[in-house]
């Protein structure tokens, strides 16, 4: 797999990917190779959509799979079209909001960082 990044991804930082690893362990499915991250995009929130994050191990026929920074990252066609290249990362600051999205195509996002609109 090449170094560089590649275009039409989704990206996971390193807080993010030291975040997922922790749960993963605390789920008790890090040793499971066939468990992921799955990300999507459903509607509701304060801007009309909002992402949704959770653990998975079973891959749908329309799946888009992808590996960045050691994590596994599934996400159905429909939601990957809204989160084309966005970063996943993780905030543990004082006022940190835990995992949020660096999305570009987010055309405004709401304050809490978990809806956003296009």
């Amino acid at each position: 797999m090449s170094e560089t990044a590649t275009e039409n991804s989704i990206y996971v930082s390193d807080k993010a990917k030291a975040k997922v690893k922790q749960l993963m362990e605390e789920a008790g499915v890090t040793g499971d190779e066939s468990y992921f991250l799955r990300v999507g995009v459903v509607g509701g929130g304060c801007s009309g959509l909002s992402y949704k994050l959770d653990f998975d191990n079973e891959i749908k026929p329309m799946d888009q799979v992808f590996e960045d920074n050691g994590v596994k990252v599934v996400t159905d066609l429909k939601s990957f079209l809204y989160l084309v290249n966005t970063e996943l990362d993780f905030s543990d600051g004082l006022n940190g909001k835990g995992f949020y999205f660096n999305n570009p195509n987010a055309s405004r996002s709401c304050g809490c960082g978990e809806s956003f609109a296009v």
